[in-house]
Order: structure tokens, then sequence, then C-alpha cells
């Protein structure tokens, strides 16, 4: 399992309205993307979101954000006007703590 994590540093100003857009937006990724285990949106306001998804498998994340997904956000139509800074993203695997 991959965990990617997207962190936006939003606008104060438009943190509600971002919100909005982007849990519109990932609603029905696990019916678009089957590799999709499972995901949540994490809020700090009045700046930060954090969009984190857990992926079965590179393939399937490769599926969703192509090839060059370990450096590149997956970005959505219009999403830079609500940001401060460029859109962040971050891979974890999960280490056994036995």
């Amino acid at each position: 399992m991959i965990i990617r994590i997207s962190e936006a540093r939003v606008r104060p100003d438009r943190f509600e309205a971002f919100h909005d857009v982007i849990v519109s937006a990932v609603r029905e990724f696990p019916a678009l993307h089957p590799g999709l285990v499972d995901h949540e949106v994490l809020v700090a306001p009045p700046d930060a979101l954090l969009y984190v998804s857990r992926w079965r498998s590179e393939e399937d994340l490769v599926a969703y954000a192509g090839e060059n997904w370990r450096d590149q956000p997956v970005v959505l139509p219009g999403e830079q006007e609500y940001l401060v800074a460029p859109l962040q993203v971050r891979h974890f695997t999960i280490a056994p703590l036995t």
C-alpha cells in the first residue's frame, strides 16, 4: 500500500470555498479509481488542507496520477486561485511496528 498526501497551503479568505471544491471533486474517486483503497480530507484552518489517499499498488497510483506520480501532484482545474503556494505531494509506505 502507498499512502499519498497532497498538501495545500490555502489563502485563508478562500479556505471554505477550497474545502468545498476538494470534497466535491474527490467524493466519487473510489468509483472512478478501483485501486483507491481509502481517502480522506484533513483540515487545519485557516490555511492548510491535506488530501490523504491510500493506494493498493504503484500501478494503481500510476493509473490515477501518471508516470510522474512521485513528484507531480494532481491539480484540479482552477485550483491555483485558492493557493498561496504550489501543491506539495509526498508518499509513504507502512512500516510494521513489530
